[in-house]
């Protein structure tokens, strides 16, 4: 009798496209506090979608390759932006999207998928993307806000 062996697949590595969208849905819902994953999956495809046209380059590329798959197609269907928003423009922006979305609840949700993104794609990439972004955005990814004010 031979004995058969199987082999899983390697965990999850954070900065790598190995992540499953599932995993970030679960992530964004327990950092968000949503009942539901449809509800984080929901607020997730929304900001990413609203990132999706603010981050360009090559930055838009290695994002994409970061991150799972289905997050990857959304953040690159996006057409680039031909304004950069401010981050409380942004946050704005994004509270247009959300049915019954204030600006308070709306930051909740941005910083609820934007602070998870860390983790996936790594510091360096992390730090790429926000040098793209007016100041403001470090907050919303869950850091602290260094950059000089004018």
């Amino acid at each position: 009798m031979s004995a058969v062996t199987t082999t899983e697949a390697p965990p999850a590595r954070p900065g790598t496209a190995a992540a499953a969208w599932s995993d970030l849905i679960a992530e964004v819902q327990d950092a968000g506090q949503y009942p539901t994953a449809a509800e984080a999956e929901r607020v997730t495809r929304i900001v990413l979608s609203a990132l999706g046209g603010h981050v360009v380059g090559d930055e838009r590329v290695d994002l994409a390759r970061a991150l799972p798959e289905e997050a990857a197609r959304v953040i690159a269907d996006q057409i680039p932006v031909t304004r950069r928003l401010t981050a409380a423009e942004f946050v704005d922006s994004v509270a247009t999207r959300i049915e019954g979305a204030t600006p308070a609840t709306a930051r909740w949700d941005v910083s609820s998928v934007l602070s998870v993104l860390p983790s996936l794609v790594g510091d360096a990439l992390t730090t790429r993307v926000l040098a793209q972004l007016p100041p403001g955005y470090a907050l919303l990814f869950g850091r602290a806000d260094l950059s000089p004010t004018a």
